[in-house]
């Protein structure tokens, strides 16, 4: 199987999730609990203990946060490529959830945001591997070049590419001119409906994807509840399928990253998109199914992989 590259961001979630209406100005019964985050480490976890060969290039701080975010990489069995920054702390999102079950998330890249074009290690741009560039990377304007040197090297090693969207309102600070120029050879763009929207002006998830497929190839919108959806330049119709139904966990976070990596294994080694959505929106339901947005190693979940390379220090 293609040996999937991963650069993106590493995070501490701390879901705090609210018991009744929040009190303004006063305080709310919660729960507040953390973990592991990032939308890059997510998608590289969920792929490598589902048996992909997965390297994570990211950047943490030197703090005992970073160690301890870093240690549960290693325990998923993917090869990590972090560089410690001697300066900046480990990235931090709150995410808060309303009693209602919305989320709101308010997000301190930290490291991440200095992640720089030498952090990136040469020997994993390589003609038989795939690189995934987190949208997260690529909006944040301190990590950008970063991100597009990465997505050059790609190119230039004949490497297959996929980028996601990050986050809808970032996304449009950023401008989706500027993010569809960024991305220019990806062969397959993930967004959900706010960020197609974001990119198009369509409302309508179809419309949008054909709008997309003017610069990716390949376009995967996921859908929430209604599953996913993906369309192709070579072909005039979408290809559908639904979400598994699920009973969510009250403190599921990252069921996207969790579809992202359900879908890529499938799509690269060539299985019919509608097969790729299915393993996608299966892997998601899993993800809602338990608090976080990484694996559950708590199930006996078995590591795929054996133990990362060392990190390196910048």
């Amino acid at each position: 199987m293609t040996r999937v590259v991963v650069i993106g961001d590493l995070m501490t979630d701390a879901v705090a999730r609210a018991f009744h209406p929040l009190a303004r100005g006063s305080d709310t019964p919660a729960s507040v609990i953390m973990y592991g985050g990032g939308s890059g480490a997510n998608i590289a976890s969920w792929l490598a203990v589902e048996g992909t060969d997965t390297t994570f290039v990211g950047r943490r701080g030197s703090d005992i946060t970073g160690r301890t975010r870093e240690m549960e990489l290693m325990g998923y069995g993917l090869d990590s490529r972090m560089v410690m920054d001697p300066e900046r702390p480990t990235g931090t999102c709150v995410v808060m959830i309303t009693h209602r079950g919305d989320r709101t998330m308010l997000s301190d890249p930290g490291a991440n945001a200095r992640l720089q074009p030498e952090d990136l290690p040469r020997d994993v741009f390589a003609p038989d591997a795939h690189l995934h560039v987190s949208g997260y990377t690529l909006i944040n304007s301190d990590s950008r070049r970063a991100a597009r040197v990465a997505l050059r090297m790609a190119r230039e090693s004949g490497m297959s590419i996929s980028v996601d969207g990050g986050s809808h309102a970032p996304l449009e600070r950023a401008g989706a001119e500027n993010f569809l120029d960024w991305t220019q050879g990806a062969r397959l763009l993930f967004v959900n409906v706010d960020q197609a929207r974001v990119l198009t002006g369509r409302d309508e998830p179809e419309a949008a994807a054909k709008v997309l497929t003017a610069w990716f190839p390949n376009v995967v919108i996921k859908l929430g509840e209604q599953g996913g959806l993906w369309a192709s330049k070579t072909r005039e119709d979408c290809v559908t399928a639904p979400a598994e139904p699920v009973e969510p966990s009250p403190g599921s976070v990252g069921a996207g990253d969790a579809f992202i990596a359900g879908f890529l294994p499938a799509w690269l080694t060539g299985r019919h998109p509608k097969e790729a959505l299915g393993r996608a929106s299966r892997l998601a339901a899993r993800a809602l199914h338990q608090p976080g947005a990484r694996p559950d190693l708590g199930e006996g979940q078995p590591v795929r992989r054996g133990a990362p390379r060392g990190q390196r220090i910048r």
